[in-house]
């Protein structure tokens, strides 16, 4: 909810730098803008670090290993990796959507710069508004179907930007469809991943004897910073074909939904029962048996 969140307020930005314009002018209303949105950011940042007593939440074990090796010893979970590969390509197309929402917005919906606001926003509240229909369904469901199901629709989202002001259709109406579309998913993707890592996290450590925990997310993280670094990468070359006409940015959306449905593709390789198995277990099994 907090990356949603984070987001909305960052899609503010327009807002902000036209409130600042009238004084600063519009160059130097959003130099002043990306500095507040980075002081704002820095405060979040130091926040946690200063209020949150870690050792209230953790039993801390020391590891015998350095960093180097228990990254190889986490990376050898085959379960772990296929869920890294599907998180990576997860990221990737997301952040393919929201960077060049304001071109879908504006160029292929031809809707006003500060609709991108308010789309985006409507499309958090409703992503929150799903939260407690996700995690009753996570109790009742599995997580790996639920993740496939929001890899699947966000492919969806990803299709109806690609064809968004076409058909004779209004700017408006696209953009109400894809907040629709889009809210349920975010919520399952924004919930059920960390709960995995959680699982498959747990499970090695009843399997290994050891606990890796930290390195488990970290590595999750790893994945999802590298996911946004080659999406950056994609969208700008792709948005540079024919942007008078908006083709580039048609073709980086559908690019978007082939590469959410290869990380549904990946992630359906990932054996959550045998995930579920071993936790179930009371007592951590020889590990050649579990593998």
């Amino acid at each position: 909810m907090t990356f949603l969140l984070g987001s909305a307020i960052g899609y503010a930005a327009p807002y902000i730098w036209g409130a600042l314009t009238p004084v600063l002018g519009r160059v130097e209303s959003i130099r002043m803008t990306f500095l507040l949105l980075a002081l704002l950011a820095l405060m979040a940042l130091l926040f946690p670090t200063f209020t949150i007593r870690e050792k209230d939440y953790i039993q801390a074990e020391p590891s015998k290993d350095n960093v180097f090796r228990s990254l190889i010893k986490t990376f050898q979970n085959g379960d772990f990796r296929l869920f890294v590969g599907s998180d990576i390509l997860y990221f990737i197309a997301l952040t393919i959507f929201q960077t060049g929402l304001p071109f879908f917005v504006t160029v292929l919906m031809k809707l006003p710069e500060t609709m991108t606001t308010l789309l985006y926003v409507g499309m958090t509240l409703l992503s929150f508004a799903a939260y407690a229909p996700v995690n009753y369904l996570a109790h009742r469901v599995h997580k790996k179907k639920l993740v496939l199901i929001g890899f699947c629709g966000l492919s969806l989202v990803y299709l109806v930007t690609a064809l968004s002001g076409l058909f004779g259709r209004t700017g408006l109406f696209w953009g109400v469809i894809v907040v629709l579309l889009a809210a349920f998913p975010m919520a399952i993707l924004g919930i059920l991943p960390q709960a995995i890592v959680a699982d498959i996290a747990e499970a090695d450590a009843r399997i290994t004897g050891e606990k890796r925990e930290g390195m488990f997310f970290a590595a999750r993280t790893f994945a999802f910073k590298m996911g946004q670094s080659i999406s950056m990468l994609l969208f700008t070359a792709l948005a540079s074909i024919h942007p008078e006409t908006g083709w580039g940015y048609r073709i980086a959306a559908l690019l978007a939904t082939l590469i959410c449905l290869s990380g549904a593709w990946v992630l359906s390789f990932y054996r959550e029962k045998k995930i579920l198995e071993i936790l179930a277990s009371r007592s951590c099994a020889d590990p050649e048996k579990k593998r």
